[in-house]
């Protein structure tokens, strides 16, 4: 933990409680401790808050999922934590410029063309950039994500582009009814097309949970958990 004034933030406080649930339910599964870490997803977040965990060196990885909002936080924060960025969700490839400007990693990628989009935006340079296939676990049209048959061929071609790596994969359970089906099927997928060992420094993660549901993603073997409103809010 943080030492001296900054340990009186409420923040502090949320991020604790948060992380004992996580811890709990790792060890109802039988996973060993922080096998699972918190994302803390910052939609809703003050800058006060995000300024104060991103400074106490807590939270490794933080979230975003619109390109305007984090080009306006970057502006405003002004600093140099050592924490990483991570896009959530449907990428534009009109955004991807910025969005490459912005973020170490890109948990969403749903299609091959905006695979090879950001390989051409990457074309030239030194960087691989992680990415997560996000599968669609729901049958919800506004939903982004490819099919669970298709994750196999997104990944693959990943796999043949210079600048990318693919890391892993990232799904959204159904808002209503019980999460862990999908959270089941999405572990399948990801323990047939990773199969090898994880580690906490490069993955391959496997991003599954939010606020409501973080505790049944990580019983049901989440790597990467996503928290937003029960941090933030």
């Amino acid at each position: 933990m943080p030492q001296g004034p900054i340990l009186s933030h409420p923040i502090f406080e949320r991020w604790k409680s948060l992380t004992d649930r996580l811890d709990a339910a790792l060890a109802r599964a039988g996973r060993p401790p922080q096998s699972a870490e918190p994302m803390a997803v910052v939609k809703y977040a003050s800058e006060e808050d995000v300024r104060a965990l991103r400074a106490s060196g807590l939270c490794r990885w933080f979230g975003e999922n619109r390109v305007q909002d984090a080009q306006r936080r970057r502006s405003d924060l002004g600093e140099t934590s050592r924490a990483g960025w991570r896009f959530i969700g449907h990428l534009q490839s009109n955004k991807a410029k910025a969005a490459l400007e912005l973020f170490d990693a890109v948990d969403g990628l749903d299609s091959a063309e905006l695979a090879e989009t950001l390989q051409r935006r990457l074309e030239g340079t030194d960087r691989v950039l992680d990415v997560l296939v996000q599968v669609k676990l729901t049958g919800r049209e506004t939903q982004s994500g490819v099919g669970s048959e298709a994750a196999g061929a997104l990944v693959a071609k990943v796999k043949t582009l210079p600048n990318l790596r693919a890391a892993g994969l990232m799904g959204i359970a159904p808002q209503e009814g019980d999460p862990r089906p999908a959270f089941r099927s999405l572990k399948t997928i990801f323990d047939g097309l990773f199969p090898g060992p994880a580690t906490r420094e490069t993955g391959p993660w496997l991003s599954m949970g939010m606020s409501g549901d973080f505790e049944a993603a990580a019983e049901e073997g989440a790597t990467l958990v996503r928290i937003g409103s029960a941090l933030f809010k």
